[in-house]
Formats: structure tokens, C-alpha cells, sequence
């Protein structure tokens, strides 16, 4: 039977395994195998406790409940639908992939407080047209007793979002010592992705009061970011050619940095 329920959900909901797969592909070859495994891993069981306590109790996202409509087609852990905590492992990566780009570091409570933020802000668009999937294929998952002041959606939400995005990519960068092995890049091109998708589904099913407003703060944390990293580059800050550090360089270290290297040989 949980066989049939997880080929029901990898019908019901394809887009979430096609991110899935892609984030895969991704930390693999970023992380390694068993890295990327242990950050789905983790993602999941972060985001499945907080949906299971939200469910109950209202923390951290605030309380909601399922409808169960999907229930005998899809795969449920306890209450809540396989995919939704699925989700959360490739939202919590592309985050963190914007932040190490962005700051040129890949460690660190910066970087880890950056991508929570990130993630939060995919949260804007994605929560709200989730609240409205009865009008799209993703169908009438949940509710809130009481309707949130953003688009139906609670504030609390948000700051639930931050302290999961922030749990995934500090918990992971807690437990793992190892620097990634390849360029954050792809994994930014996955978090547009993953906007660029939501923002379409927002205008395909009208709703363009929510369309304008993911738009307008996901285009002002963009020129907010790149400002930063072209100041950083600017100022010679990124640590560019020397990711074993994991840590920013200004110039004059740099120089020092070359010169050690090699009068070493190396």
C-alpha cells in the first residue's frame, strides 16, 4: 500500500520531483553523496517536525490543519502530506547556494542567516498560492482558522520559515566540516526556478495583486544582493580562487596568501 501512495504522489505532484531530482543532481556533485543525502535527510526531518508541531500546537509556522482531501491517493507521514516536507531540503540548498554566492563564503552564521532569509522570501509567493491550490493542480491541501494578514497567509508563517531554513542550513553546516566541492551557480539558477515557476502559477491562475508583490520584493532583495556582491568584488572581498579557506580575503592577503604558496612549491 505505501508503494501505491508513493506512486500516487509522484503523479500528483511531478513538479516537486523534478526540483527534487535536480537539487540531487546538484549536491552530489557539490557536497558528495552521502553529504547530499544527509542534507535531505536532515531537511526532511527538520520540516517534517514542523509541520507535524504546527498541525497542533501552532509553532513555528503558526496553526493550520490539513484537509486529508488527497488522502488514499498520495503518501501521508501522520497528517501531513510525503511531498510537503520533501519540499523543504532543495528550498533550504538554493538558498544556500544565493547566500554562498553572494557572500562568497560558504560557512558560517552569515551565510546560514542569509539563506534562511532567502528561503523565507520563496515563502511569499509559494504559501500564499498554496493557500489557493483548489485553484490549481496542487488542490485544497490546508487551511488556517483564521486567515493570515498576507494573502490569507499569517506572519507567523514567515518567521517559521526563517527559523526552518535556518535550522536545515546551520544544523547542516554544524554537522558537516567539509567545504563544497563546485561553484554555488546551478544551485541559484534552481532557486529562480523555483520562483519563476510559483510566479507563474500566480498569473495563470489571476491572481495579480500577489504576482506584483512576489515580484517587487523578490526584485528588491535581487538589487540588494548584487549591489553587495559587486561591491565585494569591487573591493577584491570574494574569495574567489581560494575556496579552501571557505572564508573572504581582502587584497593584501591575497598577495601574502600567493606568496606563501609559493615559496611552498605548491
Amino acid at each position: 500500500m505505501p508503494l501505491s501512495l508513493l506512486a500516487g504522489t509522484l503523479v500528483l505532484r511531478p513538479y516537486v520531483f523534478a526540483f527534487l531530482a535536480t537539487f540531487l543532481v546538484l549536491a552530489v556533485r557539490d557536497l558528495g553523496a552521502r553529504r547530499a543525502l544527509g542534507f535531505l535527510g536532515l531537511g526532511f526531518a527538520v520540516a517534517l517536525s514542523a509541520e507535524y508541531a504546527s498541525t497542533r500546537v501552532g509553532v513555528p509556522f503558526g496553526l493550520y490543519h490539513y484537509t486529508g482531501a488527497t488522502a488514499g491517493r498520495e503518501l501521508f507521514v501522520s497528517n501531513v502530506p510525503f511531498f510537503d516536507p520533501l519540499c523543504f531540503p532543495f528550498l533550504a540548498y538554493a538558498s544556500w547556494c544565493v547566500a554562498r554566492r553572494v557572500t562568497g563564503e560558504a560557512r558560517g552564521v552569515r551565510v546560514a542567516g542569509l539563506a534562511a532569509a532567502l528561503m523565507m522570501l520563496l515563502d511569499v509567493v509559494i504559501d500564499p498560492l498554496a493557500v489557493r491550490g483548489d485553484r490549481w493542480f496542487l488542490g485544497h491541501l490546508f487551511d488556517y482558522p483564521v486567515p493570515g494578514a498576507y494573502f490569507g497567509v499569517p506572519l507567523s508563517n514567515f518567521a517559521g520559515w526563517f527559523l526552518v531554513g535556518l535550522a536545515i542550513v546551520g544544523g547542516f553546516l554544524g554537522l558537516s566540516r567539509s567545504a563544497p566541492q563546485a561553484s554555488p551557480g546551478p544551485g541559484v539558477l534552481l532557486y529562480y526556478g523555483i520562483l519563476v515557476f510559483n510566479l507563474a502559477i500566480t498569473l495563470w491562475i489571476g491572481e495579480l495583486a500577489l504576482l506584483l508583490a512576489g515580484l517587487l520584493l523578490h526584485a528588491v532583495m535581487a538589487i540588494g544582493l548584487l549591489s553587495r556582491d559587486y561591491s565585494l568584488r569591487g573591493r577584491g572581498l570574494h574569495a574567489g580562487p581560494f575556496p579552501e579557506l571557505g572564508v573572504p580575503l581582502p587584497p593584501a592577503c591575497h598577495a601574502a596568501y600567493v606568496g606563501r604558496k609559493r615559496v611552498g612549491g605548491q
